[in-house]
């Protein structure tokens, strides 16, 4: 496996994490080890591990010679477990999941609002 394949692995799975679960700042895109770093975290265990491997697979190709011995069956089973993990809840999900949030707080303050004017009426004996 070429050196420009795995970096190629690593900087996809570093964009999904940064758009699935945050840690990038706007109009940056940080390589896999900064998003293991800051987000790392928020992955399951067995995903993590899957990133660990790809990132020891993305410094071991930056060596020629090294990654002509290098396990590329690893690295690419490594890729294809965090894209089966990160790529679910796509742009049109997460938009979807905001929009719901945003309705359910609407929805919440309208109930208070409207407890509050019974029990205004309540007490001044209108209702």
């Amino acid at each position: 496996m070429a050196q420009d394949d795995v970096r190629a692995m690593a900087d996809e799975v570093a964009a999904l994490m940064a758009q699935r679960l945050g840690g990038a700042r706007r109009g940056s895109q940080p390589d896999l080890a900064t998003m293991i770093r800051r987000r790392g975290g928020a992955l399951p265990r067995r995903q993590r591990r899957a990133a660990q491997v790809l990132l020891r697979a993305q410094a071991q190709a930056a060596s020629p010679k090294v990654a002509r011995q290098m396990d590329s069956t690893a690295a690419a089973r490594a890729h294809a477990e965090l894209l089966r993990y990160l790529r679910p809840l796509g742009a049109s999900a997460r938009w979807q999941a905001g929009a719901l949030n945003v309705a359910a707080a609407v929805m919440m303050g309208l109930l208070l609002v409207g407890a509050v004017a019974v029990w205004i009426m309540v007490r001044r004996g209108l209702a």
